[in-house]
């Protein structure tokens, strides 16, 4: 994984352009989970993707809006996400390279249809985050033949395979499914059901909330940018995890999501021998 890394974050060309590298939507957000899509959105931004707008219920989005002049917003009426805003969303997903779904949705039973709307009518390269797991639990029709990936944590995982985290268990779900898996725990297990990949970066210090959220965000960043689903998974987990260990380094038990931005940045530029 290192090489590929390495071959990914050359220097960029000097008539470079933006939009070259990525844009991304995320949709996320709900009343009172209103900082996972800016962080999602925010550690897009330093995994290096261009541009990355968040679709969210209005508080969220005005949330958002307000962390950082860095972030494009737009804000959709109501309290959560429901199947009315899917024609607002259209033509930003339609702008969009890839998407991330599910950050602070929420588990509204109308969330949960809309999530399964989006889902079945779009081909984009889609990470698929948090409470947006759990309305697909029992859908892998709509996952199958298309470039998702999903990010379970060991409860999620539970839930959606019906077996617990393990190696053993992820590969044979990621191959019903058809799609990648990144199953998140002590040691993150990626895997499409025929190739599969192990991180042992991180550290227990990324149990705070919203490691999760940045975690999405670097995977979407890889996907816009035209990085294969599995290999996006497993430098974003790779990516993620070494920023972990930068932060925890500094910031011991006082680690929060937003550390782990700024060492995102580090961990590229050592990349690069910057």
């Amino acid at each position: 994984m290192d090489s590929l890394l390495k071959n990914l974050f050359i220097q960029r060309a000097p008539d470079a352009k933006k939009g070259d590298f990525g844009r991304l939507l995320v949709i996320g957000g709900s009343k009172m989970y209103t900082g996972a899509p800016a962080l999602a959105a925010l550690a897009a931004l330093y995994a290096g993707c261009d541009i990355a707008v968040i679709a969210a219920p209005k508080r969220a989005a005005d949330t958002s809006a307000s962390i950082s002049p860095n972030l494009i917003t737009y804000p959709l009426e109501g309290d959560f996400l429901e199947e009315a805003h899917i024609k607002e969303i259209e033509p930003l997903l339609n702008k969009s390279d890839a998407l991330i779904i599910g950050p602070g949705l929420g588990e509204h039973e109308k969330t949960k249809k809309a999530v399964l709307k989006i889902l079945q009518n779009t081909k984009k390269p889609t990470v698929i985050d948090a409470d947006a797991l759990k309305a697909i639990a029992g859908e892998k029709e709509i996952l199958k033949g298309k470039p998702f990936i999903i990010t379970p944590n060991r409860g999620e995982f539970k839930i959606l395979a019906g077996k617990e985290f393990s190696k053993e268990n992820a590969r044979p779900y990621a191959k019903d499914i058809d799609c990648v898996v990144l199953a998140k725990g002590p040691k993150d297990i990626i895997t499409d059901g025929k190739k599969t990949e192990e991180n042992s970066t991180g550290n227990p210090y990324m149990t705070v909330g919203g490691t999760g959220d940045v975690l999405a965000g670097v995977a979407g960043a890889l996907l816009a940018r035209g990085v294969e689903p599995f290999d996006a998974a497993s430098l974003a987990a790779l990516i993620t995890g070494r920023a972990g260990d930068i932060a925890a380094a500094a910031f011991g038990e006082s680690l929060t999501a937003t550390d782990l931005l700024d060492s995102i940045a580090q961990v590229l530029i050592e990349v690069k021998g910057e």
